[in-house]
């Protein structure tokens, strides 16, 4: 069987799916996303928000020893760049996490049974939680995830009914590279980091993916769907622009 890189183009024919591996850089394993794009003509590398994944765009057709001769290429400009990125903000007690926009304050209390409680302390709001230490980033990566579920699925439910399309799955990631995704066959994804986010954003991250459903591009019907579902469209889109890298470099591991 000819591997995927090898095959000869077919202007017809609807992109590859994307190739996923890992590459070494900067004392670092990141994973790798390699995306044919039917209009690219030129190889692009791109680093992921914090650090944490690269992403090369390629011509189709194009062979993948060229991609490993790419990235030999760049080697050093991405050891620069990897170099320069901050350290990701950990979750530790005491620091603040935003939960739907709002800061809430990590509060550790490892005698109490449960895993997460959202509580009023001295008039601000914080997370509670509980058990081992070194489970609380994961406690409150579980804790996210949870809202996530409670909050977009009827989102998908209210937009898809305006639209007259149907989900027919709807899935939760940790993805470095896309907010959310819509598949040809109606599968919905989204990264649970998202209820870090304001409401408004959430709202439109999730009209936007539900709008795939009706157009699977980003031409002008789709713009004015997304705005029709959401009127806060360009407002949300503009504040994930600004503060997504941010969200996207907190350190749940």
């Amino acid at each position: 069987m000819i591997p995927a890189f090898l095959r000869k183009p077919v202007r017809s024919a609807p992109p590859l799916a994307p190739l996923e591996r890992t590459h070494h850089v900067a004392g670092r394993e990141l994973p790798l996303r390699i995306v044919e794009n039917q209009r690219a003509r030129r190889l692009t590398l791109r680093i992921d928000a914090g650090g944490q994944g690269l992403r090369i765009t390629v011509p189709p057709g194009l062979a993948e020893r060229e991609v490993d001769q790419f990235l030999r290429r760049h080697q050093g400009w991405l050891e620069a760049r990897l170099e320069k990125l901050p350290d990701r903000p950990q979750l530790r007690p005491g620091a603040k996490v935003p939960v739907r926009g709002v800061p809430h304050l990590i509060v550790h209390e490892p005698g109490r049974r449960g895993s997460v409680a959202v509580e009023m302390l001295d008039g601000a709001p914080a997370l509670v939680v509980h058990g081992d230490r070194a489970h609380l980033p994961r406690r409150i990566a579980d804790f996210l995830k949870r809202e996530a579920k409670r909050d977009i699925e009827p989102l998908v439910a209210k937009h898809a009914a305006v639209v007259g399309r149907r989900a027919k799955a709807i899935r939760f990631k940790d993805t470095t590279s896309r907010w959310g995704s819509c598949s040809s066959d109606g599968n919905l994804s989204f990264s649970w980091r998202i209820m870090m986010a304001p409401p408004a954003v959430i709202d439109y991250l999730v009209a936007h993916e539900v709008a795939h459903l009706k157009e699977m591009n980003h031409g002008p019907k789709f713009w004015k769907l997304c705005r029709d579902l959401c009127p806060r469209t360009d407002e949300a889109k503009a504040w994930l622009k600004r503060n997504g890298s941010a969200l996207q470099a907190i350190g749940f591991g």
